[in-house]
């Protein structure tokens, strides 16, 4: 399994992914599923991805082999004008991915699905994240939903809704995110560290901050400790139950 987050701030955007793939509960590894490309002064494209893996993979590869090919027919993600088309054209890519990777219809995007988080900014346009669906469709971030996340979102989704303001510094998304994802990992096996992280600035066009959290990180530490012992703190604070 997976879990990746794309953020949308009034500063820019936050990408926040883990890197754990496994094939049963004897077979962990680590494989990056955070990926950009860039053009300078014009362009900043990132996608994450989750789900099968030669899916997403195919899918990846495929993208970053079209974007070398300059096709006036068949413009390519470091071409098109919009982020819009860029979320079709991936859309497009994935679908063609699923069906030609088995059995045609609901079978293969059942056997072979993927989601992915797109997200980025073209020179022109506003920074935007998108949710793209194994079928193709997609939707995009809106003020009443900031934010999409991808894998297993059921565990770090409630502090993101609680905590999240448009208002927030990057580090201070960060370390929301990473509370996000500490909760994830304490509750299912299949989420793990490293955790990769990106910020991009509005209209700078570039990418400039790339870490990635190890399990040793002594940040994390502090704030999964602490994250810890301020829930059981509040706890005690809370008023008893008392039955009627």
């Amino acid at each position: 399994m997976t879990y990746c987050v794309g953020l949308r701030l009034n500063q820019g955007l936050v990408f926040m992914s883990d890197t754990r793939t496994n094939a049963g509960v004897d077979n962990f590894s680590v494989t990056r599923k955070m990926f950009t490309w860039e053009v300078p002064d014009e362009r900043v494209i990132t996608v994450m991805t989750a789900g099968n893996l030669a899916t997403t993979q195919a899918l990846i590869s495929l993208l970053d082999e079209r974007s070398k090919i300059v096709s006036e027919r068949n413009p390519t993600i470091m071409e098109l004008p919009t982020m819009f088309q860029v979320a079709r054209t991936v859309g497009e890519t994935l679908r063609e991915v699923i069906e030609q990777s088995g059995s045609e219809g609901q079978e293969a995007v059942s056997k072979f699905k993927a989601t992915v988080i797109l997200g980025g900014q073209i020179k022109g346009g506003k920074p935007t994240i998108f949710l793209i669906y194994p079928e193709g469709n997609f939707i995009e971030v809106t003020d009443d939903n900031p934010f999409f996340q991808i894998g297993e979102t059921k565990y770090g989704k409630p502090i993101l809704v609680r905590a999240y303001e448009p208002s927030m510094s990057f580090e201070d998304a960060i370390k929301l995110l990473l509370v996000s994802f500490d909760s994830t990992i304490k509750a299912n096996l299949s989420v793990g560290l490293p955790i990769d992280i990106q910020t991009y600035t509005s209209d700078s066009f570039e990418v400039t901050d790339r870490p990635r959290i190890e399990a040793d990180d002594e940040y994390y530490q502090t704030v999964s400790s602490s994250w810890g012992e301020a829930l059981r703190s509040a706890l005690t604070q809370l008023p008893p139950y008392k039955s009627e």
